[in-house]
């Protein structure tokens, strides 16, 4: 008897590690399946990352709207800053709209804790959160304005008892002249002035990890107008000496809050910034061989930084480099690099058991990128991933007929309406209603469902109740 169960045990442990060590877990592999089929024919490119390695990235909505700085523009609806921060709100809602999206979209997604500014909610409520999120299988992020202080982020990060509550925390940090109201600088004249702000929010988390050996990643983000764009470039260089690990940039779109419209923000175009990020990167960004989404939405550049000089990791100019994006998106698609190191290795051993070709395509890059970047700073330079992104959200005034004509089963006819609805069928963002049993765009949570969810939540939520 005891021979029978310790070889059912053993098979039970070999079957979790071949699960465990899966290149890509079958629900993940079916969610961008699906991802791919409801992709329109155009965006069905070799570029394409969206329904190949990822079926897009998540976010949170209803679940803490109130924020208390003010900018301009604001994205908030309305009635946001009527609804009160509610810890139990926010830890039931955040819950719920996480296993949906572990139902629908598989396991290791990123999804952000997103909506007002989370710091907000007291350190036990905000862990709880992302507890809850780590609990669906996914990487969450909190999206902050980063005006708190490092006790906060201490209770978050660590038990009463002194113990770990996470190994890693993400974070994005959004800074930008248009915010008024921060700690130390309530209405800045220029970005260089947000530096000092910048550094202290990053200097935190290195504390952090000095103190209690708690890891990080960090973005940042900034919102950009004709008051900022020339600013984009300076922003760019100062970062660079900074350990953000994506620097991430949006041109304003007139959504939320119109009071809060000050300037003719349709004037900047994701090319505008781009420019201006290459400027201050003091290199080419290349993006138009990594697609994720729609082009008119997105726009990505990976890439490595050491001893101050970025290095993108794939040059799209070189037919070689493009044969390894290609080979990467159909061996390892979907494949999760952010598990333990030891079943990372298993796994790709896997995909080299499959096809042993990938040795030498994977040796050939290497050796490139090694020369571009340049063997002395790769191995000196203390050379760390940085990415590049824009967003760029379209305004509430295109969205809805947009989505009002999807919803319908119609193509628009009208050439503006008929290209957002397009954007919105390629949308890499979305966000999860389990009540309704569907996926929504973020640009239509924002633009059509805010509205109506934040004034339902002023009812529910009331900042009269709490001060009763």
């Amino acid at each position: 008897m005891t021979i029978v169960w310790r070889v059912a045990r053993a098979l039970r442990s070999l079957r979790a590690l071949a699960a465990a060590t899966r290149p890509v877990d079958p629900a993940t592999r079916e969610a961008l399946r699906r991802r791919w089929l409801e992709l329109p024919a155009h965006a069905r490119t070799p570029e394409q990352v969206l329904g190949r390695h990822s079926p897009g990235c998540e976010g949170t909505h209803g679940v803490f709207p109130r924020c208390d700085l003010a900018c301009t523009p604001c994205y908030h609806a309305r009635d946001a800053n009527r609804v009160r921060t509610d810890g139990a709100h926010t830890i039931a809602a955040v819950a719920e709209q996480m296993a949906y999206l572990r139902a629908a979209r598989g396991p290791g997604q990123h999804a952000q804790l997103i909506g007002g500014e989370v710091t907000l909610l007291g350190p036990e409520d905000h862990a709880a959160a992302l507890e809850a999120m780590l609990a669906q299988d996914r990487k969450p992020m909190s999206m902050t304005h980063g005006d708190f202080a490092y006790e906060y982020l201490e209770r978050l990060a660590v038990r009463p008892d002194g113990r770990r509550r996470f190994d890693l925390l993400r974070f994005a940090g959004h800074f930008d002249s248009l915010m008024l109201g921060r700690t130390g600088i309530s209405r800045p004249n220029s970005e260089a002035e947000l530096h000092p702000f910048r550094r202290r929010f990053v200097a935190q988390f290195e504390r952090l990890r000095a103190e209690h050996g708690v890891r990080f990643d960090l973005a940042h983000n900034m919102t950009v107008t004709p008051r900022n764009v020339d600013q984009v470039a300076e922003v760019v260089r100062a970062c660079l000496t900074m350990r953000y690990g994506m620097l991430s940039f949006q041109p304003a779109a007139y959504v939320g809050h119109p009071a809060r419209w000050r300037e003719d923000f349709r004037s900047i175009s994701i090319d505008d910034v781009w420019r201006e990020m290459e400027r201050g990167a003091g290199t080419r960004l290349p993006f138009e061989h990594v697609r994720m989404g729609d082009p008119r939405c997105n726009r990505v550049s990976h890439g490595v930084l050491a001893a101050g000089r970025w290095t993108a990791l794939l040059d799209d100019r070189d037919a070689r480099d493009l044969h390894v994006r290609d080979a990467f998106l159909d061996r390892c698609g979907g494949m999760d690099f952010e598990r333990p190191p030891a079943i990372v290795a298993v796994a790709i051993a896997r995909v080299v058991a499959r096809d042993p070709r990938v040795v030498a395509i994977a040796a050939g890059w290497a050796l490139r990128f090694a020369r571009r970047a340049g063997v002395r700073r790769l191995l000196t330079g203390r050379p760390r991933a940085l990415t590049f992104v824009v967003h760029a959200f379209m305004d509430a005034d295109i969205v809805a007929p947009a989505w009002e004509a999807i919803q319908r089963g119609e193509v628009a006819t009208d050439p503006a309406v008929r290209a957002a609805q397009e954007r919105l069928q390629t949308c890499s963002y979305a966000m999860a209603h389990p009540d309704e049993d569907r996926l929504v765009p973020a640009c239509v949570q924002h633009a059509v469902l805010d509205p109506q969810e934040n004034a339902a939540l002023a009812r529910l939520l009331s900042l009269r109740k709490s001060r009763a």
